[in-house]
């Protein structure tokens, strides 16, 4: 499996301050501020209303946001209402517009008109409480601010060096780079600080000779937590993603959660209770039913140039046994110069000039399709190709989702919608069968390179290099170029 360097390793340093006022990067205008006319509001401010609002802006990294993008110093009045509208619909819609940020993005986004509460927050002098309200009130959100905040914090504290390239690093193996290793786990909060740190006293520096060589002990734990918090496999050994990931200092962490939070502040407060929700960063699944999540699995979606799309749009009918009609795309540059043989063998005849998969073990789609009503041409379905659900890096397909046991996803979606018995009978059968669902069930295709697991924030690499849009538009430091590798060839030419 071919590795693919990510954006923002080795930043310059994404973050330059616990308060986020130093970056060189400019406001780029996504958030511009209404003018006195276009704010309709002739509200009169108080002394303390005013530093209410003067304050919670300052506060703003706690939303990864930086002050300075609503407040330059001195706003009264207009200026001062104008300032505070701007923050508000920050926090209640996001300070940047999805679909002006990429080509696809149909997932319902909030436009809260900010002026009256507002209005009614400067009546009740409680600015604070009010700003407060706009943001999710979820565990995730809480959980991403408080890591922004600490990792803020960290970067705050020195100078982040990365470890230097060479040769893998395994454990119990001895390596002048070891102390780098140990210096950079500290730096992101896998190691305590040295005694002589902690203390805040003048102290001389480490000899040469008192720097660890052994790669050993804590410091493969912190390594394996690290992979872990990547999800990467945890066997220890440094090198390829695992060395990005330990380069991704205190001040990328922030970014991506800032990031993070931006893209939270996107969606709907209220999400449907019944739902499907991917995060195509990360690959995974989450199925909710009557707001209770239900289910978890993995997933494959599209490669790193063949990104799959942010959208939501409905499940409308589970198809048994489907047949796959192929993009000529796909056909032009993937089945034209397959052997007759092969062709014939996995299914593969042209009809119109189009290439269709006939239904079997070998279809593309598997032995089950979720039917989604969308102008992308995207769905959920099986496929054959099982063993791609056990990688690291699951970004195999051509933008479809791929779903893990998917027969078995398909028969509790069924079984709950009442449909089980049509379902099963279809999967019996040889042929493709369609099964309507009676109620739709919505899918959102997300994406969240920092995301909180219910347990602990994870992070994940920006492997479609969207992360730069939102930092641009937040005002943040860009990520280095990212180089796509395409995967190695094979067999697999699936959705």
């Amino acid at each position: 499996m071919s590795k693919r360097k990510w954006t923002g390793v080795a930043l310059g340093l994404a973050l330059c301050s616990t308060a986020l006022i130093s970056c060189s990067v400019k406001e780029n205008g996504s958030g511009q501020s209404a003018s006195p006319e276009a704010s309709g509001l002739n509200l009169e401010w108080r002394s303390e209303t005013e530093k209410q609002l003067i304050e919670a802006i300052q506060q703003a990294p706690a939303n990864g946001l930086k002050p300075d993008l609503f407040l330059k110093g001195g706003e009264k009045g207009a200026a001062l209402t104008d300032a505070a509208l701007k923050y508000a619909s920050a926090l209640a819609n996001g300070y940047s517009d999805p679909t002006q940020l990429h080509e696809v993005y149909t997932i319902p986004h909030p436009k809260v008109d900010v002026r009256p509460g507002l209005q009614q927050a400067i009546q009740k002098g409680d600015i604070k409480g009010w700003l407060d309200s706009l943001v999710p009130q979820t565990d995730e959100y809480r959980a991403l601010s408080q890591a922004h905040l600490h990792y803020l914090q960290l970067a705050s504290q020195g100078q982040f060096q990365p470890v230097q390239s060479g040769k893998p690093i395994k454990p119990g193996s001895r390596d002048p780079r070891v102390a780098q290793v140990a210096a950079a786990l500290r730096s992101v909060g896998y190691l305590d600080q040295p005694k002589a740190q902690q203390s805040n006293s003048p102290q001389p520096a480490p000899s040469s000779a008192s720097q660890p060589t052994v790669y050993s002990g804590e410091l493969v734990s912190a390594v394996k937590r690290l992979q872990g918090e990547f999800g990467f496999k945890q066997d220890g050994i440094i090198g390829g993603n695992t060395l990005n990931a330990l380069n991704a200092g205190p001040a990328w962490r922030a970014r991506q959660l800032a990031i993070a939070m931006e893209r939270q502040r996107w969606l709907p407060r209220n999400p449907q209770g019944t739902r499907i929700d991917v995060n195509t960063a990360a690959s995974v699944l989450d199925y909710y039913r009557d707001g209770q999540q239900v289910d978890h699995r993995n997933v494959v979606e599209g490669e790193a140039d063949k990104p799959t799309p942010q959208l939501q749009a409905p499940i409308v009918r589970l198809v048994a046994k489907p047949t796959w009609t192929v993009p000529k795309g796909i056909g032009v540059k993937e089945l034209a110069d397959k052997d007759p043989s092969w062709l014939q063998e996995n299914g593969y005849v042209l009809k119109d000039d189009q290439w269709i998969q006939q239904s079997g073990p070998k279809n593309s789609l598997g032995l089950v399709k979720f039917d989604m009503q969308d102008k992308e041409a995207i769905y959920l379905h099986d496929t054959p190709a099982k063993a791609v659900f056990g990688m690291d890096d699951r970004h195999r397909s051509h933008g479809c989702v791929r779903v893990e046991n998917a027969i078995e996803f398909a028969n509790a979606i069924a079984q709950q919608e009442g449909v089980l018995d049509q379902f099963q009978q279809a999967m019996q059968g040889v042929d493709e069968t369609i099964i309507r669902l009676p109620h739709e069930i919505p899918v959102r295709l997300l994406y969240q390179t920092a995301f909180w697991d219910g347990s602990a924030v994870r992070f994940r690499q920006d492997i479609y290099g969207w992360d730069d849009n939102v930092a641009k538009a937040l005002g943040l430091a860009p990520g280095t170029p990212v180089k796509i590798e395409q995967p190695e060839s094979s067999d697999d030419i699936g959705p």
